[in-house]
């Protein structure tokens, strides 16, 4: 694709392939075909990893969760485990984790789960419960069984960043705030998308032999463009992230699967979840965790680690399961979990169009490289896929060997550039004054890691920084970050100095909404704090946080 097209009044594209969705199966996708030599076009209505992507707990499944119930899935998870714990070194953790039995659970259960594990090719060690006890002092010290596995925590964002830096540096074409509001048809083929970019307000045509939808539980609807049915079953899951992190292990409830049974650490914080409730397909949109919800991921949140009932919530979330429907159950009586990947041509006799969807986050390389082959076999074109041992920007050396190569940095600078960013670590910590400049306390974020974000990582807003450097996730939830980041965008030409206040304003209502749920003591506290100082102090209460922004509106979040 040319500058002269990207610039285009009448913006018009060709391409080989177009991808519908900017999550980790989408990005993946387009890393995998442009490291087969395909030329690619990926298409994502808001930011990459908004969806099922970037709001789960973030656990790197062993597959141990699984083995009881799903054989698949668990052989699934434990080979991408491996694969991803040698690829994306700097978006995982492997802390382990430890499936703990309490007194009011079965301890038989603990025989079957590592029968189960050992089927599916999963290490599980059974301990005793002293030793899980020192292993893990933050664990419920009444457990009486206990089983080592290996699981441990990835970045989600992170992970999906990587992966779109990988596709676009090997001629990928990634297109943020894109999007696809029609297929386009000639007969029983689908040649190409119409698409709305949100940021110029223009809507362009893309052109390709072949569509992929992988927008995960919104490729229902992507696919009526087309009259095709696509029953999906939406499972909404409510999680807490709490104030810091109470755990090292992956702490998990060793019994069939229930609400609040895992305690997932990750970066300085640690995320209790989940739980399960179906919701009405017009509802994936407005996810809000209820009062109720919270109350259950506390009540059974302290069996696991006891501390967590004095613990300080910093927000609430929830995500969406993209649950599918067998073709011939429609009810959904027989729902699949796991990876779901639709020929069109050979279901509906529609050409030029495929469905992935369904899966999880642990298995979003194995599901971009079954889409990927069907696109191959498609179009005739003979490549292997390379994502299972090239490993991701970022992850080409160790941390260890990153620390011993850069370390002209101050320690805890560089401490947290290397976790985050991993063998990139060196590009924004450059000798200007300015890149060691702080700009969050909380994450040890630099100016130097923001102009990173912004001239590599497609950044477009003050959201889309957060996600790319965790500006905000801390323990402040913005308080102090937020207006200098606001500033630096401003410096680094991504927004204008009269639209960071709108940008700062909307920024803090998509923290306030997280807030909201667990809004009590030290909660509504700090945020009556941060509210003071940024609307009554600075005036922002006069900017219309309503407003679109370059590519932010008030429905994105």
């Amino acid at each position: 694709m040319t500058n002269q097209q990207l610039n285009s009044t009448t913006p018009h594209w060709e391409t080989d392939v177009i991808i519908i969705g900017g999550g980790a199966t989408g990005e993946g996708i387009a890393r995998d075909c442009a490291l087969r030599g395909l030329r690619c076009i990926l298409l994502e209505r808001r930011d990459i990893a908004t969806g099922a992507t970037g709001r789960n707990h973030g656990l790197l499944h062993s597959g141990a969760r699984y083995a009881v119930n799903d054989h698949e899935s668990a052989e699934e998870c434990i080979k991408e485990n491996m694969i991803l714990k040698q690829i994306a070194r700097h978006c995982v953790e492997d802390t382990k984790g430890l499936f703990i039995t309490l007194p009011e659970d079965d301890l038989a259960y603990q025989k079957t789960f590592i029968e189960s594990c050992e089927k599916a090719g999963i290490d599980a060690i059974q301990i005793e419960p002293e030793l899980a006890k020192r292993l893990e002092p933050s664990v419920n010290p009444s457990l009486i069984g206990a089983v080592v596995v290996p699981d441990g925590t990835v970045d989600p964002f992170r992970l999906t960043a990587a992966n779109m830096l990988d596709a676009k540096e090997n001629g990928a074409t990634i297109l943020t705030y894109h999007e696809v509001v029609k297929l386009l048809r000639e007969g029983d083929r689908v040649i190409g998308v119409e698409a709305f970019d949100h940021k110029r307000k223009v809507t362009g045509r893309f052109y390709a032999p072949l569509v992929v939808n992988a927008g995960g539980i919104w490729g229902q609807g992507i696919a009526e463009y087309a009259d095709l049915k696509i029953k999906m079953f939406p499972a909404k899951g409510s999680l807490l992230i709490m104030g810091h992190r109470i755990n090292n292990l992956v702490i998990n409830r060793c019994r069939k699967p229930a609400n609040a049974d895992i305690l997932v650490p990750g970066d300085t914080i640690c995320v209790i979840g989940t739980t399960s409730d179906r919701i009405p397909y017009d509802q994936i949109d407005n996810m809000v965790v209820t009062p109720q919800e919270v109350d259950v991921l506390f009540t059974e949140g302290e069996k696991l680690a006891p501390a967590l009932r004095h613990t300080r919530v910093l927000r609430a979330y929830a995500g969406v399961r993209p649950l599918v429907a067998s073709d011939d159950d429609p009810s959904g009586r027989n729902v699949s979990r796991g990876i779901v990947l639709l020929d069109h041509e050979e279901r509906d006799g529609l050409k030029g169009f495929i469905t992935i969807t369904g899966g999880k986050l642990m298995t979003y390389r194995l599901m971009a490289e079954w889409a990927t082959d069907l696109i191959c076999k498609k179009l005739n074109h003979q490549a292997a896929c390379k994502t299972a041992s090239q490993p991701l920007p970022g992850s080409q050396e160790t941390a260890t060997e990153t620390h011993q190569r850069i370390v002209s940095i101050p320690n805890p600078i560089r401490i947290s550039a290397i976790y985050r960013h991993g063998a990139r670590a060196d590009r924004l910590l450059a000798e200007q004054r300015l890149d060691r400049s702080l700009v969050c306390e909380c994450e040890m974020v630099t100016a130097g890691e923001v102009r990173y974000a912004v001239e590599e990582l497609n950044v477009n807003n003050l959201v889309d920084l957060r996600r790319r450097t965790r500006v905000g996730m801390g323990t402040c939830q913005g308080e102090l970050c937020a207006c200098r980041a606001a500033g630096l965008m401003s410096r680094f030409n991504v927004i204008s100095a009269r639209r960071s206040t709108t940008q700062l304003s909307s920024f803090l209502e998509e923290r306030w909404k997280g807030i909201e749920p667990i809004a009590w003591g030290d909660a509504i506290r700090e945020a009556e704090f941060s509210s003071w100082i940024y609307f009554s102090l600075l005036g922002l209460k006069q900017v219309n946080t309503q407003a679109t922004d370059e590519g932010t509106d008030k429905n994105e979040f």
